[in-house]
C-alpha cells in the first residue's frame, strides 16, 4: 500500500512561482512578427555590420578598382585610343561595369561559407519571411556595389574625366549597373547554393564572369575584332551595359540599350530568385 507524499512548503512555492510566472506570460500579447521588408532590412544591415567589424572586405570594391583604372588607361591607353585622356573616357563607364560585375561573385560566397558554417540553420528557426536572408544580404551586396562605382567615378574625375552629363548622368549609370547586378547576383546565390565550399563558388564564378567580361566592348571598340566575335561581343549584355553606362554618362544614351539591360535584369531575377530559394529551402 502506497502513501501519496505530503506537500511540503518548497514544493507549494514552487507551484505558486510557476503559476506566476505563467499568469505573466499569459497576460503579455506575442509581438507582431516581423514583416518581410524589415527583415530583409535587418539582413540588409548584418551585412553592413560584417563591414565594420572587418573593413578589409571592402579592398575589392576600393584598391581593386583603383588599380583597373589607373593599369588600363596609362598602360594601354596610348596604345589603344592615342592618348590616355581619349582612352579614360571610354573605359571609365567600362570599369565601372566590369568592377561591380566583378563584385557579384561574392554574394554567392558569402552565402555558401553561411551555408558551410551553420548560420543559415540558426536562421532557419527564426519567425521570419524564408527567403529574407537571401533578399536582404543582396540589399547589402548592393551598397557595396555603390561604394565601388563611387570610388571609380571620383578617380576618373581627378584623373580628368568630364562626362558631358554631369552629376545626374554619373548616378543615372551607377544606378542602371548596380540594378543588373543585382539580378546578376542571383545567379551566384544559386551556384553558393550548390557548389560545396566557398573557393569553388569563388573559381566557378570568375571562370564565367570573366570571359563575358572580357568578350565585351569594355576594352575596345567591337569593330576591331575577328566578324564572328564582333557578333557575339554585339549581343553580350555586358557589352550593351557599358554601351548604356557611356551614353547615360555622355547624356547621349540609346533608350533601347536601357530597355535590354533592365529586362535582362529582370530575366536572371525572375529566374534565379525563384531558384536560388527553392534551393535554400532543402539545404
Amino acid at each position: 500500500m502506497s502513501i501519496a507524499p505530503t506537500p511540503t512548503a518548497d514544493t507549494a512555492l514552487t507551484d505558486a512561482d510557476e503559476a506566476a510566472v505563467r499568469t505573466a506570460i499569459t497576460s503579455i500579447s506575442r509581438p507582431p512578427r516581423a514583416s518581410r521588408t524589415s527583415a530583409a532590412l535587418t539582413f540588409g544591415w548584418r551585412g553592413m555590420l560584417k563591414v565594420k567589424h572587418v573593413p578589409e572586405q571592402l579592398l575589392d570594391v576600393t584598391i581593386t578598382p583603383v588599380m583597373f583604372v589607373v593599369m588600363f588607361t596609362y598602360l594601354f591607353g596610348g596604345a589603344i585610343a592615342g592618348s590616355t585622356a581619349e582612352y579614360l573616357n571610354y573605359i571609365l563607364p567600362a570599369i565601372l561595369v566590369m568592377s561591380v560585375l566583378f563584385t557579384t561573385v561574392y554574394s554567392g560566397v558569402a552565402l555558401n561559407t553561411d551555408l558551410t558554417k551553420g548560420v543559415v540553420d540558426r536562421f532557419r528557426s527564426l519567425p521570419i519571411w524564408r527567403p529574407a536572408p537571401l533578399v536582404g544580404s543582396l540589399i547589402g551586396d548592393s551598397v557595396r556595389y555603390v561604394i565601388a562605382g563611387t570610388v571609380i567615378i571620383v578617380l576618373g574625375v581627378i584623373l580628368g574625366f568630364r562626362p558631358g552629363a554631369g552629376v545626374l548622368g554619373c548616378v543615372a549609370a551607377l544606378g542602371l549597373v548596380v540594378l543588373f547586378a543585382f539580378g546578376l547576383s542571383w545567379v551566384f546565390t544559386t551556384l553558393g547554393l550548390i557548389l560545396r565550399s566557398p573557393n569553388a563558388v569563388m573559381n566557378a564564378g570568375f571562370m564565367g564572369i570573366f570571359p563575358l567580361t572580357f568578350l565585351s566592348n569594355v576594352f575596345v571598340e567591337p569593330d576591331t575584332l575577328p566578324a564572328a566575335l564582333e557578333a557575339f561581343v554585339d549581343v553580350n549584355p555586358i557589352s550593351i551595359l557599358s554601351t548604356a553606362a557611356r551614353g547615360l554618362m555622355e547624356g547621349d544614351a540609346a533608350a533601347a540599350d536601357i530597355v535590354i539591360v533592365l529586362a535582362v535584369a529582370a530575366g536572371l531575377t525572375a529566374v534565379f530568385m525563384p531558384l536560388t530559394t527553392r534551393l535554400y529551402a532543402k539545404r
